[in-house]
C-alpha cells in the first residue's frame, strides 16, 4: 500500500497529514508535481509543467489498494478503475458508485463557465476540514487492510 498525493494543488496542511499517517500506520508516501512546486517528501516525483502530466504519472504510479489524494475527478475516476482507492483534500471519499456522477457534474460546471457563467469554489479550509480528511485517511487505510 502507498499514499500518493496529488501535490500541484494540495493543501500543505493534507500534505503533512499524509506524511504522519503513512509514518504511523508503516505505508510509503509519494508526492507527485511539477517543477514550480517545491515539495520535501521521502519519495517525490517531479515532473514537467504540461497539462496532466501529474495525472498521467500518478494514475501509472498507482495500483490496487493504495490511495490517491486529489481533488482531479477525472483522475479519482482513472484510479478507482485500476484498483486504487481516492480521496479528496477535504476528506471526501471516492466511490466507484458516485464517480459518473460527479463526472457528469464536471461537465455541467464546464459548460457554464465556457458559456461566461460562474461556480463556486471551496471555502477557506478550517480545522475541521484536516479533521475530517485526517479521519477519512484512516478509514481507507483500515479497509484496505482489512
Amino acid at each position: 500500500m502507498k499514499i500518493i498525493v496529488d501535490a500541484d494543488a494540495c493543501p500543505k496542511k493534507v500534505l503533512n497529514i499524509c506524511q504522519k499517517t503513512a509514518v504511523e500506520n508503516d505505508i510509503e508516501f509519494w508526492t507527485v508535481a511539477s517543477f514550480n512546486h517545491h515539495i520535501e517528501s521521502p519519495h517525490h516525483i517531479m515532473v514537467g509543467n504540461n497539462s496532466q502530466e501529474a495525472d498521467i504519472r500518478i494514475a501509472n504510479l498507482c495500483s490496487g489498494g493504495d490511495i490517491v489524494v486529489t481533488q482531479d475527478w477525472g483522475l479519482a475516476a482513472v484510479v478507482l478503475g485500476r484498483g486504487a482507492a481516492a480521496l479528496s483534500p477535504w476528506g471526501k471519499i471516492f466511490r466507484a458508485e458516485t464517480i459518473d456522477f460527479l463526472l457528469e457534474e464536471r461537465e455541467v460546471k464546464a459548460k457554464l463557465r465556457r458559456a461566461g457563467g460562474r461556480t463556486k469554489g471551496p471555502g477557506k479550509r478550517t480545522k475541521e476540514d484536516d479533521k475530517r480528511f485526517a479521519r477519512s485517511l484512516q478509514k481507507l487505510i483500515e479497509e484496505l487492510s482489512g
